[in-house]
C-alpha cells in the first residue's frame, strides 16, 4: 500500500501547463473570431444579421460533441495525443473556412472546427490534474483558463485591423497555420504525469461513478447559466455595440479587448488567493455570479463608448473569474483517474449555454431591435446559475480536507475517497 506520493518534476509541470495553455489559446482565438469578422462574413457570403447567430450556433453544435467525447478520449487513449490532434486538426479546418465562398460551405467548416477544438478540454484539464497537486491546482486552472479570454483579447485585437487591411480570410488564414503549428508542438512535446495513478490507454475507463455525482450535476448546471452570459456576450457584444448603440467597429473592439485582458490578470490571481487562503470555491463561485449578472444589466443601460469603457473592465472580470474556481472543483469531485472524462461532460453542459443562447440572442434583438433586451437576457443565465450552487451540500463537498491530505498535498492520492476532497 502506497504511503506517500510521487514528487512531480517542478521544472517540467510547467511546460505541460505552457503547451496546455496555449493549445487552448488557439482554439479560444479560433472560436472569438467569429465575433469581430462576423459583419464581414455575413456581407461576403450573403447571410443576414439575424442569420449570423446560426454560425456561431453551429460551431457550439460541434463543439459540445467534441468537449464531451474528448475527455472521455482523453482517459482512454491519451491526454497528449487529445491535445495535439485536436488543436491540429481545428487549425485546419480554420484555414479551410477561410476559403469558404458559400453560406453552406462556412457552416460545414464552422461545425468540423467545433468538432476538434473542443476535445483539447479534457485532455488539458486531465494533463494539469496528473502534474499539480490539489492545493496547487486553483493557481494552475486560472493559468490554463486565461486562454478563453486571451483568445478574445487577440481576436478582437487583430481581426479587426486584419479586415481592414487585407480581409476577413486572412485572419482564418494566420489563426489555422498558428493553431497547426501549435499542435505539432503538443503532440512532440506533452507527457503525462504521477499524480493521476490510472495509466492512459490501459483500457476503457468506467464511467458509472460520473453519472451517480451529484455535486458535478449541480455544477454543470451553474456553468450552463455561466456561460450563457459569458459568450452571449462574446459572440453579440461587437456587433451589437455597432448596430445597436452606434459605436465606430475599431471602438467596440476595443471595448471588448478591455473585457477579455482584465480577465487575463484575473484568472491566475482569483486561483493564487483562493489556494493561499484555502477559501470555499462554492461561495465564492456564488458572488463572482451575482456580480456577473448584475455588470451585465449595467452593460444593458450604457449609451455611450466612455460608459461601455468604464464597465468593460469590471463586466471582464466577473464574466470570467468563474471559470477557473469552477474549473478547479472538477477533478476535486471526480477524482484525477476520470478527471478528462469529467471535465469534458460538466464542459459538454457548460458549452450547450454558449450553443442556444447566440440564436437566441439573434432572435431577441430581430424581434425588438433593444439593445437593453438582449443583454438582460444574458445577465438571466449567471443569475439562475447561483441556484443550483446554493444546492451544493456539504455532503457534496466536504470543505475541509482531512489530515491525511493536508499531509500528503494531494487529493488525488488513491487512499483519499473523492468524497473527502475539499471543493
Amino acid at each position: 500500500m502506497p504511503t506517500s506520493i510521487p514528487t512531480p518534476d517542478t521544472r517540467y509541470r510547467w511546460v505541460v501547463l505552457i503547451l496546455c495553455w496555449a493549445a487552448f489559446t488557439m482554439t479560444s482565438v479560433d472560436r472569438a473570431t467569429w465575433g469581430p469578422a462576423a459583419g464581414s462574413v455575413g456581407a461576403d457570403l450573403g447571410v443576414p444579421v439575424a442569420g449570423l447567430g446560426l454560425f456561431a450556433t453551429t460551431y457550439y453544435i460541434g463543439y459540445v460533441v467534441s468537449t464531451a467525447v474528448g475527455g472521455f478520449i482523453a482517459d482512454w487513449v491519451g491526454a497528449r495525443r487529445t491535445v495535439g490532434l485536436s488543436i491540429l486538426l481545428s487549425g485546419g479546418f480554420m484555414l479551410a473556412f477561410g476559403e469558404a465562398d458559400t453560406h453552406t460551405m462556412g457552416l460545414v467548416f464552422q461545425v468540423c472546427i467545433g468538432l476538434c477544438a473542443g476535445a483539447e478540454v479534457g485532455g488539458g484539464v486531465k494533463l494539469i490534474t496528473s502534474w499539480f497537486v490539489a492545493q496547487r491546482r486553483g493557481f494552475a486552472m486560472g493559468v490554463f483558463v486565461t486562454a478563453t479570454s486571451l483568445g478574445l483579447v487577440v481576436a478582437n485585437a487583430v481581426v479587426p485591423r486584419l479586415i481592414q487591411s487585407h480581409s476577413w480570410r486572412a485572419s482564418y488564414h494566420l489563426f489555422g497555420f498558428t493553431s497547426i503549428a501549435i499542435g505539432v508542438l503538443c503532440l512532440i512535446l506533452l507527457r503525462p504525469g504521477p499524480l493521476v495513478v490510472r495509466r492512459e490507454g490501459s483500457g476503457r475507463p468506467d464511467l458509472r461513478p460520473l453519472l451517480r455525482n451529484r455535486g458535478l450535476l449541480l455544477l454543470a448546471l451553474a456553468g450552463f447559466g455561466a456561460l450563457w452570459g459569458t459568450y452571449g456576450f462574446i459572440t453579440w457584444s461587437n456587433l451589437l455595440m455597432v448596430k445597436g448603440a452606434g459605436l465606430a467597429p475599431v471602438r467596440a473592439g476595443t471595448v471588448v479587448v478591455i473585457f477579455g485582458a482584465v480577465a487575463v490578470f484575473s484568472k491566475p490571481l482569483i486561483g493564487l488567493v483562493g489556494d493561499a487562503l484555502g477559501l470555499s470555491r462554492r461561495r465564492l463561485t456564488v458572488a463572482i455570479l451575482a456580480a456577473f449578472a448584475t455588470c451585465l444589466i449595467a452593460f444593458s443601460f450604457a449609451t455611450t463608448a466612455t460608459q461601455f469603457l468604464w464597465i468593460a473592465p469590471f463586466l471582464g472580470i466577473a464574466a470570467y473569474v468563474y471559470s477557473p474556481v469552477m474549473m478547479a472543483m472538477i477533478p476535486t469531485l471526480s477524482g484525477g483517474q476520470l478527471a478528462g472524462s469529467a471535465t469534458g461532460g460538466v464542459n459538454a453542459v457548460w458549452q450547450l449555454g454558449s450553443t442556444i443562447v447566440p440564436t437566441v440572442v439573434g432572435l431577441v434583438y430581430g424581434a425588438t431591435g433593444s439593445f437593453q433586451a438582449v443583454f438582460l437576457v444574458l445577465a438571466a443565465g449567471p443569475f439562475l446559475a447561483i441556484v443550483p450552487m446554493l444546492f451544493l451540500r456539504q455532503a457534496d463537498i466536504h470543505e475541509q480536507l482531512p489530515a491525511m491530505a493536508a499531509r500528503h498535498h494531494d487529493n488525488d492520492h488513491p487512499l483519499i475517497p473523492a468524497t473527502n476532497r475539499k471543493v
